[in-house]
């Protein structure tokens, strides 16, 4: 839940930052960062990261995931953790393509004739 609202509804009602603040246990410098409303580093990173990754997503036709595409930057030199790049490709949307399950063409009859043991096998573990 986002608290800044009601911080600022504080503030211009003519009372304490510091005292709505540390009600609503948080930090003075986090609200007042937040009233500027430029963007992070972090979020500025984020934006230029996710750009990246929608380019080699694309360039593998949809088919890469996370791992593929942290390692396709890391070749390009882009260094940052796979988590990360896992959390901005679900942020954008971005999945890979999953191979398809093997299709099962042969199923056993449930009722066919049972087949005799003509070498007479025995599968059972030595006594002892």
């Amino acid at each position: 839940m986002n608290v800044h609202p009601f911080i600022e509804a504080e503030k211009n009602a003519g009372h304490s930052v510091k005292r709505a603040c540390d009600l609503l246990k948080v930090s003075r410098a986090a609200f007042y960062a937040r009233r500027s409303d430029k963007p992070s580093e972090r979020r500025r990173q984020d934006a230029e990261l996710t750009e990246r990754i929608s380019q080699v997503h694309a360039g593998s036709r949809g088919a890469y995931g996370s791992p593929r595409v942290h390692a396709a930057l890391q070749q390009a030199g882009t260094l940052c953790g796979r988590r990360r790049i896992a959390r901005l490709m679900r942020e954008a949307g971005l999945t890979g393509r999953c191979r398809r399950r093997r299709v099962r063409t042969t199923v056993p009859d449930p009722h066919a004739t049972f087949r005799p043991d003509l070498l007479n096998r025995d599968f059972a573990p030595p006594p002892g």
